[in-house]
């Protein structure tokens, strides 16, 4: 069994495993003594009981499945999110990779911290032309109008195969998801005992941890 992510359902698988690890703890679901340490630890939101973390506007989760340690998002302020690491004791030099469902500032602002402290960690992200992960797009994507002077033509009616773009954070290893996407290998997945209310019904979803058959 492999872990796959599309582009499609980047947010969406992620969203599922945080829901669903939340409202179906594995305790009472998953019988699998091997299992005792999946779990989801909220990094960065507008909720929340601890004293010991900062509530501000936006997301972030350490999933901990199957031996495997994954950030999905970063938060909407480095400060706050580094914060919130270490109040939670979660070293984040540690993680196996990172999921960044969008461009939005406030799911990628700590990547500042983030890549202070783990420069080399791998970051799957959409491929979003023009965000600030630096993929470009192809020329087509706009039309062209042939009986227009050349100068009132972009690039004199001459534009280059991709228009390219640049990101904040050229050192970053970002792995571009237009696609389906091997990220590692999976692990067998328990489950919930009872449905989720539509969207997040599981049976609509492939749990991205249960993955493809490859």
């Amino acid at each position: 069994m492999r872990l796959r992510l599309s582009h499609g359902l980047l947010l969406s698988a992620l969203l599922v495993v945080v829901l669903g690890f939340a409202v179906f703890p594995f305790s009472g679901v998953c019988k699998d003594k091997d299992e005792a340490g999946n779990r989801v630890t909220i990094l960065y939101d507008a909720f929340g009981k601890s004293p010991a973390v900062t509530k501000a506007w936006g997301f972030s989760a350490l999933v901990e499945y199957g031996g495997k340690r994954i950030l999905f998002d970063t938060g909407g302020n480095a400060d706050v999110f580094e914060h919130n690491v270490k109040a939670l004791g979660v070293d984040l030099s540690k993680l196996d990779f990172v999921v960044l469902s969008h461009r939005h500032s406030d799911h990628i602002s700590g990547l500042n911290y983030l890549l202070r402290v783990h420069p080399t960690v791998k970051i799957y992200t959409p491929a979003e032309p023009w965000g600030p992960f630096g993929w470009g797009t192809p020329n087509s994507f706009y039309r062209r109008d042939e009986s227009l002077a050349a100068n009132m033509r972009y690039f004199d009616g001459n534009p280059p195969n991709t228009l390219s773009a640049s990101t904040p954070w050229p050192q970053a290893n970002f792995v571009r998801v237009d696609a389906v996407t091997e990220v590692a290998r999976a692990f067998s997945s328990c489950r919930p005992s009872r449905k989720l209310p539509a969207p997040w019904n599981f049976a609509k979803f492939r749990w991205p941890f249960a993955g493809r058959k490859a």
